[in-house]
Formats: C-alpha cells, sequence, structure tokens
C-alpha cells in the first residue's frame, strides 16, 4: 500500500515568530487538533515538527494511539546557526543555535532522520549549498508555505541534477488546518518503520502543490483572533497555565496594558481589507525577489 505522509506540521507549541516590532504565534492549534486536521486531508502519517521543541509531537503521538490506522512521528524542527533542519524519530529534544555539524551529530545520535526544509529559500532561515557536505536523509522539494517561484523550482532543479542522492520530500509547513492537505510525501507501506525505510532507501514521492495564497490569509486571522481569545481570557483571570506552552506563557506573562493594546492592534488587522492588503505586498516582493533570483540560474 501506498501511505500520505504530511512530514512538516506545527502546532501551538512553535511559540511566536517576529515581524519588525509586531510578535505573532506561530500556530494555535493544538497537537489533537493537527491529528484530526491531518487526518481530514486523507494522511494517515504525520510528522509534528515544532520550531525547538517536542512536546506537541509527544502529546500528538500520545492522541494518535486510538487510531489503528494513523501513525505520529516525533519531530522537530531545528534552529541552527547555520539554518533550520528537520529531524525524524528523535527520542528528545535538541537544543537551538547550535552549529549545524553538532546538530546533525545529535540527530544522529538518536539514530534519527535529517531532512533540510525549504533549502533555497530567500526569506527563512535555510541551509542553502550546506546541503552538499551534510549526511542529509533528505530534502523538500516541495515545501508548502513557499508560494514563490524560486524556492521549490531550485529544490526541484537540485534534487533532478544529484538523482538518489536524497530523498525528495514534500511537507505542508502547515500552521494552521487552513494550510493543510494541498502537498504530500507518498511512501511505500505504513507506518514509522516504513517511513524510515523509504527515506532511506530515497523511495520516497514528492506530491502536490503549496497551499494557496488565500489560506495563509486565513491562518494569519486564525492566529490574531486566537491570540485574542487568550489575551480575553488572562484579562478576566480565566487563563490557566500549560506546562511549557510559549503561547500561554507569553500572555499570561506580559501587562493588562499590552494586552489591550495587542486586542486593539489585533482587531484592526483582522479588519477587512487589512489581512488581504498585506497579503498582496507580500506576494508582490515574493515574486520579485524570485524572478530576480531565477535570472541568475
Amino acid at each position: 500500500m501506498l501511505s500520505k505522509a504530511d512530514t512538516h506540521v506545527h502546532t501551538y507549541y512553535s511559540g511566536y515568530t517576529k515581524y519588525g516590532i509586531l510578535k505573532f504565534p506561530e500556530s494555535v492549534e493544538t497537537p489533537e487538533m493537527q491529528v484530526e486536521n491531518s487526518r481530514r486531508c486523507g494522511m494517515n502519517t504525520l510528522c509534528v515538527t515544532d520550531h525547538d521543541a517536542v512536546r506537541g509531537a509527544f502529546i500528538a503521538k500520545e492522541y494518535a494511539k486510538k487510531y489503528d490506522d494513523f501513525t505520529v512521528i516525533i519531530g522537530e524542527e531545528i534552529t541552527t546557526a547555520d539554518g533550520e533542519v528537520l529531524a525524524y524519530d528523535l527520542n528528545e529534544l535538541i537544543p537551538p543555535m547550535l552549529s549545524i555539524d553538532e546538530t546533525m551529530d545529535r540527530i544522529r545520535s538518536q539514530d534519527a532522520l535529517a531532512v533540510a526544509p525549504h533549502p533555497f529559500s530567500f526569506y527563512v532561515p535555510c541551509l542553502k549549498d550546506r546541503i552538499f557536505d551534510l549526511d542529509l536523509d533528505g530534502i523538500e522539494a516541495i515545501n508548502g508555505g513557499h508560494v514563490d517561484p524560486y524556492t521549490n523550482h531550485h529544490a526541484q532543479k537540485v534534487l533532478s541534477e544529484n538523482p538518489g542522492r536524497w530523498a525528495p520530500m514534500s511537507g505542508s509547513d502547515a500552521h494552521s488546518r487552513y494550510t493543510m492537505g494541498y502537498n504530500w510525501t507518498e511512501y511505500e507501506g505504513s507506518g514509522e518503520e516504513d517511513f524510515r525505510k523509504a527515506l532511506k532507501n530515497k523511495t520516497t514521492k514528492p506530491c502536490g502543490v503549496p497551499a494557496p495564497v488565500f489560506t495563509q490569509v486565513q491562518w494569519s486571522v486564525q492566529v490574531t483572533i486566537g491570540a485574542q481569545k487568550l489575551m480575553i481570557q488572562s484579562l478576566r483571570r480565566k487563563l490557566e497555565p500549560i506546562p511549557e506552552n510559549p503561547l500561554i506563557d507569553k500572555v499570561l506573562r506580559i501587562s493588562d496594558l499590552k494586552r489591550v493594546a495587542g486586542l486593539i492592534g489585533g482587531a484592526m488587522y483582522v479588519m477587512p481589507p487589512m489581512p488581504f492588503m498585506g497579503a498582496i505586498a507580500a506576494t508582490t516582493w515574493l515574486k520579485r525577489q524570485a524572478n530576480a533570483l531565477l535570472k541568475k540560474e
């Protein structure tokens, strides 16, 4: 049988990201939600790969035990000093901001797998040409979050020029239910062992396309409204802490004044046409930068 795996998915354990002076949650989806979202999209394998965190992956794996036809693989998207790398089949957290060489040593010490996400992104930390001197099992041919015409195109070009060197992967990089289901990795068999064997034998098949730009708008609105709900709960003193949950920890640590400011700023952002204007501006910039890079190929 052929299995469908989403090999790059985030939960709210991924914490926050910063754009200039603004901070946004990476995701407001719980690990349990991402299991259900993945199943609804027709997947039977899910790699939970939060930024520099594994708690969400362990929670998802425990939750998914009630399904006989679904596998969760413990992963992490590790921030290194040289770019990001995905690790699968982990037993414990690998700390961020080590060199990529030390990070790879720690991945291998756990007998885990290593894949380069969005290896040629021009706006997300990535390994770029370091992939050629690292012992990687695979690289992403399709990253669902990269709608620009360069990043995935160049990764596929490198894969075609180096047949059999890496397992070609396709992961949604989904931080939201709205961006899942558009791309995935197929492999022969089912479960962790067959997934591992497919990566080692370089027999994986990347499928699908990046998620439409509109779904990124849906994600941005979702995280904004989700954060606002938490701030309202906190202002009403009804928000309870959850162990190692960076989203709730942050909301509980900020002052009431900052919570109110966040509510006002969030309300302004989600009001049309602001999200759409932001998406149009971002897409225009991405196309311009990508086309300039394509001309250099």
